[in-house]
């Protein structure tokens, strides 16, 4: 479980990180990431819609994927706003891809940030 100082949690700033942040997608998520200030924790975001499946689906997704975001808050405690869309793919891959393809869109995402010196400011 994530806790509050490490969830995205008010419309502007998903849309904010959704609208100006770097995008990554892979074949079960697509991933919104975005600069914060270097004092300010990571914050992390799921959007889960209906076409992934029923509820019980959707909220086996966003389990995992919150794991996830839990694992990559140890590499990267400070400085980013993530907000992470689950593809309807993402109902039937195992653990091992979810989180698989989450590390490959978030390490995409951060290598765009040294390439491209526009995107990020904070909020």
């Amino acid at each position: 479980m994530l806790s509050t100082a490490h969830r995205v949690r008010t419309a502007t700033d998903f849309s904010h990180t959704v609208r100006s942040g770097t995008r990554s997608g892979c074949r079960n998520v697509v991933l919104y990431a975005v600069r914060t200030g270097l004092s300010e924790p990571s914050r992390f975001g799921f959007i889960v819609s209906k076409s992934v499946g029923n509820a019980v689906t959707r909220n086996l997704v966003k389990r995992r994927l919150r794991e996830a975001a839990a694992s990559a808050l140890v590499q990267r405690p400070v400085g980013l706003d993530v907000v992470v869309r689950a593809l309807p793919p993402a109902a039937a891959a195992s653990w091992s891809e979810l989180s698989s393809d989450f590390e490959k869109c978030l390490a995409s995402s951060v290598k765009r940030f040294g390439r491209d010196g526009r995107r990020g400011g904070g909020r």
